[in-house]
């Protein structure tokens, strides 16, 4: 992707920044180059002209002097990094965020310097498939008691199973069978906790019966329905 011409960028160090947006951005360029990545959420961008995006588990390099718009739901959360010309920020690439990095916001006036390195070190990434995690946990959540099964969930974004459940595993850091676990029985501690029963409480949230519910609690919680009734 071909750099435009730009101003000597004004910056001597990498600054760092928390953003968050509301709405969608014209295109602009900078005089430094941009680093960023989403602690919560994604973004879209459109990069010299081209689509692209930014989610917790992928980030962008914008060179200085590159024309780039964005646009960022409501909650999403960026970690933006303003760069001098190093090594590694005169081209527009992809990167895979660390998994150390994921979800982390810096120390933003002591680790801009350390964040920023281990970024441009990064390993260079291809473009990844779409997963909107808002569109399958809003669905999943409405209808708990049915069966969710991988591919089923998949189908909801348009991926084959495989590819879903490696980009789930990469965003979320859970199989999708092991988040879906982990859903139930949050909803289910909720709701025994506030008096209802083990049988209503199994039908209503997929699993076959009370006993495969209180099971699934003392193994993955330590914890019975009569102690969630108690406290």
């Amino acid at each position: 992707m071909a750099r435009q011409a730009h101003s000597p960028s004004a910056l001597t160090t990498p600054v760092a920044s928390i953003r968050q947006y509301s709405g969608e951005h014209t295109a602009h360029a900078h005089d430094h180059a941009q680093i960023l990545y989403a602690l919560q959420g994604r973004m879209e961008l459109e990069v010299a002209g081209r689509a692209a995006f930014v989610d917790t588990a992928c980030g962008m390099v914008v060179p200085a002097g590159v024309e780039h718009g964005f646009l960022a739901a409501p909650g999403a959360q960026l970690l933006v990094i303003d760069a001098p010309d190093l090594r590694g920020t005169d081209r527009t690439r992809r990167f895979s965020v660390p998994a150390t990095l994921r979800g982390v916001a810096p120390e933003l006036e002591t680790d801009a310097s350390q964040h920023l390195a281990a970024l441009l070190d990064a390993p260079r990434v291809l473009a990844r498939r779409e997963l909107d995690l808002q569109i399958v946990k809003v669905q999943v959540a409405r209808s708990l008691h049915e069966d969710w099964n991988t591919r089923r969930m998949a189908d909801l974004v348009h991926l084959s199973p495989q590819r879903f459940h490696v980009r789930w595993q990469e965003l979320t850091d859970k199989t999708p069978q092991q988040w879906l676990r982990d859903l139930r029985l949050d909803a289910a501690q909720s709701v025994l906790a506030r008096g209802e029963s083990l049988e209503n409480a199994a039908l209503r949230l997929g699993y076959r019966s009370a006993s495969a519910l209180a099971f699934a609690l003392r193994r993955d919680r330590k914890i019975g329905a009569r102690d969630l009734r108690k406290a």
